[in-house]
């Protein structure tokens, strides 16, 4: 995200967007991908209250959160691109309050990957994560990427 400083995502976090909703994709290649065509929309606000119930020493990833949004709603899939913003954007409110926090560093990307569009970026998720007792190992030579190391092993089961 761009200009951080200005923007108020705890607002955006409140605005549901017309959300929840379904939607029927038609592209074939979308269907084969997903595994169906009723795609699910979840407000941000939805992440936000997912990613507050993962105690510490737990993590989650985005992918376990949208299967369970798509389970939970009868739906094939849970829409991608507006996963990974809500998830930001509730990981950005949080640094805007004081109250009410949203343990944001402790949801991941696929395959327990560290988000690098948290605040402070993956210097500070792995920071939080390691003082929490995880160990972040680190992947690729030019283009570095880190990840939770055995992340399956403390995967939060969402019901």
């Amino acid at each position: 995200m761009a200009n951080e400083a200005k923007k108020d995502f705890n607002a955006m976090l409140q605005d549901n967007r017309d959300m929840p909703k379904m939607q029927r994709v038609t592209d074939p290649k979308t269907i084969q991908r997903y595994g169906g065509d009723r795609m699910f929309f979840a407000p941000p606000l939805v992440y936000d209250e997912i990613m507050k119930r993962v105690p510490e020493g737990k993590i989650l990833t985005v992918t376990e959160i949208r299967d369970y949004l798509a389970k939970k709603n009868d739906a094939d899939f849970t829409e991608p691109m507006t996963a990974g913003i809500f998830i930001s954007i509730a990981a950005w409110a949080d640094e805007q309050r004081s109250t009410n926090s949203t343990p944001y560093w402790r949801t991941l990307k696929t395959n327990g990957e560290l988000n690098p569009k948290y605040p402070g970026g993956v210097e500070a998720q792995k920071a939080k994560l390691e003082n929490e007792g995880h160990t972040i190992i680190q992947r690729g030579r030019k283009n570095l990427r880190y990840y939770v190391e055995d992340y399956k092993d403390v995967l939060f089961e969402l019901d």
